[in-house]
């Protein structure tokens, strides 16, 4: 395998599949443009999969989890302890994303990359890379190969998926302070301010938040210099985040449509479009977060999700609930009759 296969080419869109996709869509029974934005999903959809009527029944959902030494900056409203407790709720079926992916009837995969202390759970896949990133407000979070690793595990779970013929892809993370680690790398990849883009994560206070920004202020005046992604991936990133990024741009180029969720899961899709920008093409965007930095992001991305619901769980949840979204939008592409079968006249101009 490429030492670098993130470099490797994306499977490239099938638009002859988005062609017939938009012809059919012309002929159902409804004026046209009358779905609104459902009507473009659908034809992205059939150029990703390379079928006029796509489909997203199969939907795999991997967890990605890690700690954050940043956290002992008092950035989070929660203490650190809740990372490994929540991978427990995971695997038992009490976290909200245990709940959406059973209605969906997905599979649900969790992934702990490192954790403080280490762990030891049934249905968890353990890679211990380590107890968490170091404490990027004084040193670089990790080291180059830790931050290559991590994104291999993304790419790993991509290559699970793959061999269910999953046909939608969903990345979610857990890691207390990884909003703080999102919020440091976008301002140094947009060239933000950490008053614009750093907000309340899980709940913090004004002060809460004010603290947040100074430590993204000295973390960002420590590692100044001209960095590539790997780079301030490395520097400001943390596990989950670069899981998030190997497994975006494994799925662009394997051939798996991506539903990317909140704040964090977009940064790490920043990540991965500036690695390797084709992988753009694979990505759909669930929702609009409440976090504040999420604008920012997503119009650096060109994005327009799908739901904006004042979301801000993380888990991957925002991405889950918008599947039935999907489901729908393809269930009326492909139930629908047309003009044709309905006997129904078309008014010609």
């Amino acid at each position: 395998m490429n030492k670098q296969w993130w470099l490797e080419p994306c499977r490239v869109p099938d638009e002859a599949a988005r062609q017939a996709a938009r012809q059919r869509d012309a002929r159902l029974t409804k004026p046209t443009g009358s779905l609104g934005r459902i009507e473009a999903v659908v034809p992205q959809l059939a150029a990703l999969q390379g079928r006029a009527r796509p489909s997203a029944e199969h939907v795999f959902i991997a967890i990605f989890a890690g700690d954050h030494g940043v956290a002992e900056e008092g950035v989070s409203a929660f203490p650190q302890s809740v990372t490994g407790q929540m991978l427990a709720n995971f695997v038992n079926g009490g976290a909200a994303i245990s709940v959406l992916a059973k209605q969906l009837e997905a599979t649900l995969e969790v992934v702990d990359l490192g954790t403080a202390p280490p762990l030891s759970l049934p249905r968890v896949r353990h890679l211990s890379l380590g107890p968490g990133t170091r404490n990027f407000a004084r040193e670089s979070a990790m080291s180059a190969e830790t931050c290559q690793l991590a994104m291999q595990a993304g790419r790993d779970s991509v290559l699970r998926a793959q061999q269910q013929r999953s046909e939608l892809f969903i990345g979610g993370e857990m890691g207390i302070g990884n909003t703080t680690t999102a919020a440091a790398l976008a301002c140094a990849l947009l060239g933000c301010a950490p008053h614009e883009l750093a907000g309340p994560g899980t709940g913090l206070d004004e002060a809460g938040v004010a603290r947040k920004r100074v430590v993204i202020e000295r973390a960002l005046a420590l590692h100044a210099g001209s960095h590539d992604t790997l780079g301030w991936m490395q520097r400001l990133g943390g596990f989950e985040l670069a899981a998030l990024t190997g497994a975006y741009l494994a799925c662009a180029q394997q051939g798996i449509v991506v539903l990317v969720d909140g704040f964090i899961c977009s940064v790490a899709a920043l990540c991965a479009v500036r690695l390797n920008p084709a992988c753009r093409d694979w990505l759909l965007f669930a929702h609009r977060s409440a976090e504040p930095g999420h604008v920012a992001v997503l119009g650096a991305l060109d994005a327009q999700p799908l739901l904006d619901l004042g979301l801000r769980l993380g888990e991957g949840s925002g991405a889950a609930l918008a599947v039935p979204l999907l489901r729908m939008a393809c269930a009326l592409h492909d139930g629908m009759a047309t003009f044709e079968e309905a006997a129904v006249a078309v008014k010609h101009s």
